[in-house]
């Protein structure tokens, strides 16, 4: 069955569309979305069986974490032990497409986190939509990108991610225009006394110049 299709303006979408997207992400529904970074494939952070169908879908191993939106730094807060310093480059860098492994909270479901570590991946996106849909969910959306494996990138044609998850998805939500900066800067936040860029991307240099 094809997935149920919402086009929104980037910037203004439409309350009514986000709502009913929220009432099935509440339900256990899987989401294809564009975030600042590129498309992902989504779900309510709680729903379990939503979660192993992403990580089916995106082949990803029950020994790496999931990464998850969150709306806010204090957002972040319930989700994960910030340490002072850790806060202070949180503080520094978001909204935008970084990716801060922390170490989780008792909210977030050993589903998503790293078993060993008892680490997590959480981004706040510089996405008014984004944004949005968490506001109105009260709770965070798992984010994994959508890749095409026939694509050199994952960010100039949208259309082709598209028709590869469309039919392995419960919802789309398109946007009348997209600007993706490319895939996130993932930083090491755990370690104090060392935080460790783990992958180069969009928003390095500015990454760089805080820790």
């Amino acid at each position: 069955m094809s997935a149920v299709t919402y086009t929104m303006h980037l910037v203004n979408p439409d309350l009514r569309k986000i709502y009913k997207i929220v009432e099935a992400l509440r339900d256990g529904a899987v989401i294809l979305y564009p975030t600042d970074t590129g498309f992902a494939l989504g779900c309510e952070l709680t729903h379990k069986d939503a979660a192993q169908r992403i990580r089916s879908l995106r082949k990803i191993t029950e020994n790496k974490s999931l990464t998850f939106l969150c709306d806010s730094l204090s957002n972040i807060s319930e989700y994960a032990n910030v340490s002072n310093r850790a806060y202070k480059t949180l503080k520094a860098l978001i909204p935008g497409p970084y990716t801060f492994l922390l170490p989780a909270s008792k909210l977030v479901p050993k589903l998503v986190q790293d078993p060993k570590k008892k680490t997590t991946g959480i981004r706040v996106p510089n996405n008014i939509l984004c944004n949005t849909l968490l506001k109105s969910l009260k709770s965070p959306l798992i984010s994994s990108s959508a890749k095409n494996p026939n694509l050199l990138d994952h960010f100039s044609d949208p259309e082709a991610i598209i028709k590869e998850f469309g039919k392995q998805v419960d919802i789309i939500a398109i946007a009348d225009e997209y600007n993706f900066v490319g895939e996130s800067t993932i930083v090491d936040l755990t370690n104090d006394d060392d935080f460790t860029i783990i992958r180069e991307g969009a928003g390095i240099e500015e990454v760089e110049n805080i820790i």
